[in-house]
């Protein structure tokens, strides 16, 4: 195992015996970004004001590229990517990965049906998620809904849950279109 490959599952091991906290609740304005995103294995640049033009977004920021809870994770959201487009959402996950590692993740782990994007140490303290001692984001999922308000909030460093509870609150959000 590489020097960084342990250094990241110390922290998420770390991380999940603490209580995970996302700061930004549900309500909360979600602050605006770009980034440079890949799908596909292609490069481009990622709005989230360009996104919640066209619908809500899930945002999930994860830990780091092809490590085994984010690729479970990962996988997992490109299984359920064509339910999250039914229901009218923008899927993207963010990690403080180089592109070049995310473009790989992008045709692997997200099988080329949704994108992933590099998350900035601003975008980290802007959402809250940072990872105790590594500078990069715990896991956490957050619905954004249309309006530009978070509108669920998942921080848990297990992978399971985050997928059933985004869709469930994106299909809400789709019931009550004045927030989409």
């Amino acid at each position: 195992m590489s020097r960084f490959a342990f250094a990241v599952v110390a922290a998420a091991t770390i991380a999940a015996s603490a209580p995970a906290l996302a700061a930004l609740p549900v309500g909360a304005t979600a602050p605006d970004f770009s980034t440079q995103g890949a799908m596909a294995g292609k490069t481009f640049q990622f709005s989230l004001a360009q996104s919640l033009k066209k619908g809500p977004v899930v945002l999930y920021f994860f830990p780091a590229a092809f490590t085994s809870g984010c690729t479970i994770e990962t996988k997992a959201f490109a299984d359920a990517s064509e339910s999250f487009h039914k229901a009218g959402a923008t899927l993207v996950g963010v990690a403080a990965d180089p592109i070049e590692k995310l473009q790989r993740f992008s045709t692997e782990a997200c099988r080329s049906k949704f994108p992933v994007a590099v998350a900035s140490a601003q975008m980290i303290a802007d959402y809250d998620v940072k990872l105790p001692l590594m500078g990069r984001s715990n896991r956490t999922s957050f619905v954004i809904g249309k309006n530009g308000k978070i509108a669920y909030v998942l921080s848990e460093m297990k992978p399971d849950g985050h997928i059933t509870g985004t869709l469930t609150a994106v299909r809400a959000l789709q019931a009550n279109k004045k927030a989409r």
